[in-house]
């Protein structure tokens, strides 16, 4: 179709959509043409009921709840764009009111597991020293994977003992523990000096060759310490996020503070600790009380 074509540069040019977005709503919208064309059904004839029956089509072949809301917001963002340059004079799934996706509670790691992880890299060689303080900045901060390695040597105040960092265009700034700080320092006098490709490199962390650390490359370093750990848990490194998040509010931390350190536009998006923490106390209730 045409319009798709059009709806991308829409998305590209005018909606400034990034490469995540702009990748699932040409798939979603591209799904819904190929079942347009096997159902032969006309773009210019669509009703509410049409987008019903293919938000049923997608159930009713294993699509998760979270899946068929996208496509739903896909489709409607689609439509608007049709109506606006005038080829279509309604928006079919306007009204469409996709089902509540169920918000799971993260998996968190307990401060015994954490302190388990952190205790794998060796830092006595350079990559151990470099794991290190990742691992112990990324618990410190709870600074989501994107920012940690995004981070420049100019982010990091270690005399007085915060770090500076660039989320979702937001700048803020996150304080640090004492064992994050002695791990930080070693790495910047120690290990830095000798991995990096050249001396101006502005990346605080580097991978092996000398260049920034991709988010792949710590992934798989997460992963190998959880092996190395025995842990049973899966752990990514968002884990170490909520697992710092989580802990924070166990000890009396406030939301409002949490959510500045994590960087929530919205206290809503923090509030899941909170059920997080609601949910430990149950079970331990349960499991404690002679009569539950």
């Amino acid at each position: 179709m045409d319009v798709i074509k059009q709806y991308e540069a829409h998305l590209i040019n005018e909606k400034n959509a990034s490469a995540n977005t702009l990748s699932s709503y040409l798939r979603d919208v591209n799904q819904f043409a190929t079942y347009l064309q096997g159902e032969k059904l006309a773009l210019k004839k669509l009703s509410q009921i049409d987008i019903e029956v293919y938000t049923a089509h997608l159930t009713a072949k294993g699509k998760t709840v979270a899946t068929v809301t996208r496509a739903v917001a896909s489709l409607k963002s689609f439509f608007s764009f049709l109506v606006d340059n005038g080829t279509l004079r309604t928006n079919p799934a306007k009204s469409i009111i996709p089902a509540k996706v169920e918000r799971k509670l993260p998996q968190i790691l307990t401060s015994k597991e954490v302190e388990l992880f952190l205790e794998q890299p060796d830092s006595a060689d350079l990559k151990g020293c470099r794991d290190k303080a990742m691992m112990e900045l990324l618990y410190a901060t709870g600074i989501r994977v994107s920012e940690l390695i995004g981070l420049d040597m100019t982010n990091l105040n270690l005399s007085a003992g915060f770090i500076r960092c660039i989320g979702r265009g937001k700048e803020r700034a996150v304080p640090l523990y004492s064992a994050a700080i002695h791990a930080l320092s070693e790495y910047v006098k120690r290990a830095r000096p000798q991995m990096i490709g050249y001396p101006e490199e502005p990346a605080l962390f580097v991978n092996m060759s000398g260049d920034r650390m991709s988010r792949q490359g710590f992934w798989k370093i997460v992963k190998y310490y959880k092996e190395k750990a025995g842990i049973s848990k899966e752990i990514t490194p968002h884990t170490l996020r909520h697992s710092f998040a989580t802990h924070l509010l166990e000890n009396g931390a406030d939301l409002r503070s949490i959510q500045e350190m994590l960087g929530h536009a919205d206290i809503s998006s923090t509030q899941i600790y909170a059920q997080l923490v609601n949910q430990k106390l149950k079970d331990v209730y349960t499991k404690a009380h002679p009569r539950a």
